[in-house]
C-alpha cells in the first residue's frame, strides 16, 4: 500500500513539473501584448477567483475549520508566504531572464532543490539522508546533461548581467521558501486554503504595482489575441491552480526536501516541450540526463519512504 501511494505521489509530481516546464513558453506568448508584471498578476488573480468557490465548498463540508478562523499571526504568515514566496518567485524570474543569459539562468535554477533542502532544515527540521545525497548527485548530473547549458556563454562577472542574475537567484529562493513554508502552514490549513490565502496576499501586493507600472495592459484587455488569451487561461488554470493544488496535496504526505528535488524535472521537461513545440534537437545525452533525473526523483520519493517504513517496522517496541 505504501509503495503504491508513493508511486502515485511521484507520478503527480511528474505532472506538476511538466506543467511548470510549460511556463516559459506560455509567458513568452502572453508577453507579446503585455509586460512581465501584468503577465504575473492577471493569471494569478484569475486562479484566485476560481479558487474562492472551491474553498467555500470545502469549508461547508468541514465546518470545524470554518469556525476556527484565522489569527493575526496566521494572516502575517500568509502575507509572508504570498509576497516572499509567490511574488518573488514568479515576478523576479520573468524580469531576471530578460536581463541575464539563458545559460546563467539554467545554471542558477540548479540551486532550487538545494535551497529547498536548506529552508526545510531551518523551518521544518528535515535532515539529509544518504539516499537523499545520492538522489541529489544523480539529479544534478542528469540536469547538466539535459539542460543544454552553454558553458562557453556563462558570464557571472560582467556587471551587465549582475542585476538579472540576482533577480533569478532571488526567484529561485522565493520558490524554495514557498515550498518549505507552505509545508509548515499545511499543518493548520488545507492545501486549497494555503494556496488561496497566499494568492490574496499576492493580489493585494501586486495590484498597486501593476496599476502604476503597466496600466495600459488593463485597457488592452479587449484587444488581446486568441493566442494571448489561451496563454493567460493556461497559466491561470494549469500553472497557478491545478499544478499548485496537486503539489500542495503531495506536500502533505512528503517532506519538502523530497518534493523539492523533483523540481530538477523542469529543465528536462522544458527540453522535451521545446523539441515538440519549437522542433529543437533532442540529443541522446539529453535523454540519458532525463532518465537520471527521473531515477533520482523515484529514489527519493518511493525508495526512501519504503526503506523508512521497513526500518520502522523492524525497530524493537519499547
Amino acid at each position: 500500500m505504501l509503495l503504491g501511494s508513493r508511486l502515485r505521489d511521484w507520478i503527480l509530481l511528474l505532472v506538476c513539473n511538466l506543467i511548470w516546464a510549460s511556463q516559459f513558453v506560455l509567458v513568452k506568448i502572453v508577453q507579446e501584448q503585455m509586460g512581465p508584471v501584468f503577465a504575473t498578476f492577471f493569471p494569478i488573480t484569475v486562479a484566485a477567483i476560481l479558487l474562492i468557490p472551491i474553498v467555500q465548498s470545502e469549508k461547508r463540508q468541514t465546518p470545524a475549520k470554518k469556525e476556527a478562523g484565522i489569527s493575526r499571526k496566521e494572516i502575517g504568515e500568509f502575507v509572508l508566504l504570498g509576497v516572499c514566496g509567490q511574488v518573488v518567485a514568479q515576478l523576479f524570474i520573468t524580469w531576471g531572464v530578460r536581463l541575464s543569459l539563458a545559460s546563467n539562468a539554467a545554471l542558477l535554477m540548479l540551486v532550487l532543490p538545494v535551497s529547498t533542502a536548506i529552508m526545510a532544515y531551518f523551518f521544518l527540521g528535515e535532515r539529509m539522508t544518504a539516499v537523499r545525497w545520492i538522489s541529489f548527485i544523480l539529479a544534478i548530473a542528469g540536469v547538466l546533461e539535459c539542460s543544454g547549458i552553454d558553458w562557453s556563454q556563462l558570464n557571472f562577472h560582467n556587471s551587465k548581467f549582475l542585476f538579472g542574475n540576482i533577480m533569478i537567484f532571488l526567484s529561485v529562493n522565493g520558490s524554495a521558501f514557498y515550498n518549505a513554508y507552505s509545508k509548515k502552514m499545511l499543518g493548520r490549513f488545507s492545501p486549497l486554503q494555503v494556496l488561496l490565502y497566499s494568492y490574496y496576499a499576492v493580489f493585494l501586493f501586486m495590484l498597486p504595482i501593476t496599476l502604476y507600472s503597466e496600466p495600459q495592459s488593463f485597457l488592452n484587455l479587449p484587444h488581446f489575441t486568441p493566442a494571448v488569451w489561451f496563454g493567460l487561461a493556461a497559466l491561470a488554470v494549469f500553472q497557478y491552480l491545478l499544478s499548485m493544488v496537486i503539489f500542495l496535496n503531495v506536500l502533505t504526505r512528503l517532506d519538502a526536501t523530497q518534493a523539492g528535488l523533483c523540481n530538477y524535472l523542469i529543465p528536462f521537461f522544458g527540453v522535451v516541450i521545446a523539441a515538440i513545440v519549437l522542433h529543437e534537437r533532442l540529443t541522446t545525452f539529453m535523454i540519458l540526463g532525463g532518465i537520471l533525473v527521473l531515477a533520482s526523483t523515484l529514489l527519493i520519493t518511493v525508495y526512501e519512504e519504503r526503506k523508512r517504513a521497513r526500518d520502522a517496522s523492524a525497530a524493537p517496541i519499547s
